[in-house]
């Protein structure tokens, strides 16, 4: 069976006489994911085909420890609802914004293509015109947990491809969500009267409607109790309750449980809870995620592969190579240079979970034979483990043409511009004057969202790592005549300082830096030109808050100008002790006393700029 009708798990598992009770199957499962992960990790073929494995290992065509497939898929099913749930709680509306063109133009373009074009090879082959295209719609989506996983072994998250794959990754989820909802209403097509139908329309979109005020108005509040209580545990039953209930009652109406888990977690993504719920929903999730895959695994056909082999093959060769073919077409649409386009293809080739249980819900709908379904569903599993195989194979294609993929965007070839490094609030201040003043430049940020953002402002910056040697080379730092560290986290400003001074020594820095401990820091590498980001802002506030506060405008200065130079003077003279932490307590009571003292000075007779001569870079 692809997809089981509910059911319970029995009261024991029979084979050659020996009786397991329920507690020794949930013991061999968990001993199955202990171990079928790790070694998955360790062969790199990634964790979901480690659980398929060990599915095929313990299952009616393995070592037979389990035969009541169905019971254990439908306690199994309530991972995908948990993924969709997860799914639901990272779809923050700022960020589905940032990324809509990748989602719903590239995301888009691959749903529609595949599923039309696999929908009319399963016309030609027999299938009614409705069905064809929900089995279409279903082979197109991918695995995102796989391709995710895969991914991120290979450190290929973050490359233009793997971008490029999540985002249309995403728009697969989002897609199944009214294609699991669509299948109950291709099935009851002629068989209800039009009121009937009109009353499951409304009492769908009643639930539908309750769910979200209840999300907006009430499941926070919920929370808030639960927190206030302090019991962790009650946060965690708080949060698969939520799923759970939510889920039920959508059951109830007649929708999809997974639909309501999306919806669930979806009104909960701007929730001040919502790091808290994912981590706790997170393990349960990943658990039964896996124990899924395992079922998947024991529920695979190994007969029916020995049987119609040539089928079976045809069917996987099929899907394989259109999906592929499509994304690759896709990659070059979006950018990508070939080989990265077909690392494309190749990654998200493979069918995914969600066509489990569309299939599952297709022949419980009887729009198709079992049989049928069940060839599909062998095709899908065996080309996830087509996945590991093809990227293996293109990666010994690409060491033998010694070719690499750029995991960044390639700037422009320039000369005597200026790199910036880090374009967040600082780097685009930089750059705003600069391209007023014609200087030009070249941006680097590390964020592919930050990328889209500037983009959508006019200004034009390229995803990559300046804590990258080949990036660096890429922006043409070595001709560059400034370059402009603004970059935010402390130890990457500090390893990109390191590479620029090892590098390019030629080229002057100029640094932005966190607080007085960075710019030590960046002393220490030779950066003789620092500011740190917050300290002329919050002199000018204080200026304001002088003035506001009645004081005269010569007095204002006045104190403002000695408290500069002071400060000044002070990280100037520190800097030698920078690293004996209570030598810098001792010195830092001590400024305060002199700086106490410099500003009840008389104005008319205080000197207050004996610190500004040695003041030098460190400001």
């Amino acid at each position: 069976m692809v997809a089981p009708p509910q059911g319970r798990l029995t009261k024991q598992n029979t084979r050659c006489g020996v009786e397991y009770s329920n507690l020794s199957q949930a013991a061999i499962l968990l001993a199955t994911a202990a171990v079928a992960a790790p070694i998955a990790r360790r062969l790199r073929i990634g964790t979901v085909l480690g659980y398929l494995a060990a599915g095929v290992a313990i299952g009616p065509w393995g070592l037979r420890l389990f035969r009541d497939v169905e019971s254990i898929l439908s306690i199994a099913e309530l991972g995908i609802v948990l993924l969709l749930f997860l799914i639901g709680l990272e779809l923050r509306p700022a960020r589905l914004w940032t990324m809509r063109r990748l989602i719903f133009g590239a995301g888009g373009v691959q749903v529609a293509a595949t599923g039309l074009l696999l929908g009319a090879i399963a016309v030609l082959a027999g299938v009614p015109l409705a069905t064809a295209l929900v089995i279409g719609l279903a082979l197109a989506m991918s695995s995102t947990a796989f391709v995710l996983q895969v991914l991120e072994e290979k450190k290929e998250l973050s490359a233009r491809h793997g971008r490029l794959a999540f985002a249309i990754l995403l728009f697969q989820d989002l897609a199944a969500i009214p294609l699991i909802a669509l299948v109950p209403i291709i099935a009851a097509k002629g068989k209800t009267s039009a009121a009937d139908a009109l009353l499951g329309v409304g009492m769908a979109v009643g639930v539908i409607a309750a769910v979200i005020l209840a999300g907006r108005f009430v499941i926070n509040h919920v929370y808030r109790l639960v927190a206030a209580s302090g019991v962790r545990e009650a946060m965690t039953a708080s949060a698969l309750l939520t799923v759970i209930g939510v889920a039920l009652l959508m059951q109830a109406a007649g929708l999809s449980a997974a639909l309501g888990a999306f919806l669930a977690g979806a009104l909960l993504a701007d929730s001040e809870y919502r790091h808290q719920i994912e981590a706790d929903i997170q393990p349960f999730e990943g658990l039964l995620l896996g124990l899924f895959f395992t079922a998947i695994g024991m529920s695979l056909d190994i007969g029916l592969l020995t049987r119609e082999p040539l089928l079976i093959l045809a069917l996987v060769g099929s899907l394989v190579l259109v999906k592929a073919l499509i994304l690759y077409g896709i990659g070059r649409w979006q950018g990508l240079d070939p080989a990265s386009a077909r690392r494309l293809g190749l990654a998200v080739s493979q069918g995914g979970e969600f066509a489990f249980v569309i299939l599952g819900l297709v022949v419980g709908a009887r729009l198709m034979a079992e049989p049928s379904a069940d060839r599909l569903a062998v095709a899908v599993t065996l080309s996830m483990v087509t996945t590991p195989l093809l990227l293996l194979i293109d990666d010994v294609w690409r060491r033998r043409r010694k070719a690499a993929l750029p995991a960044f965007d390639t700037p422009p070839k320039a000369e005597g511009h200026v790199v910036i490094a880090g374009f967040g609030r600082v780097g685009q201040i930089v750059a705003r004057i600069l391209r007023a003043r014609g200087v030009a430049f070249t941006a680097l940020d590390s964020s592919p969202d930050q990328i889209e953002i500037v983009k959508k402002f006019g200004s034009t910056a390229y995803y990559g790592d300046a804590s990258r040697l080949d990036i660096l080379e890429a922006a043409q730092t070595g001709k560059a005549r400034a370059f402009v560290l603004a970059i935010d986290d402390v130890d990457t400003s500090l390893k990109t300082a390191a590479l620029v001074r090892q590098h390019f020594p030629d080229v002057p820095i100029y640094a932005r830096a966190r607080n007085r401990q960075h710019i030590y820091r960046l002393a220490d590498l030779g950066v003789k030109i620092m500011r740190r980001e917050t300290f002329l802002s919050s002199v000018d506030l204080t200026r304001d808050l002088l003035r506001g506060l009645g004081m005269p405008e010569a007095e204002v200065m006045r104190v403002t100008d000695a408290f500069i130079a002071h400060d000044r003077k002070r990280l100037y003279g520190d800097y030698q002790h920078a690293s004996n932490e209570e030598k810098m307590q001792v010195l830092a009571r001590q400024s305060a006393a002199e700086l106490e003292a410099i500003l009840r000075e008389d104005p008319e007779a205080g000197e207050v700029s004996g610190g500004q001569a040695k003041a030098g870079a460190l400001k």
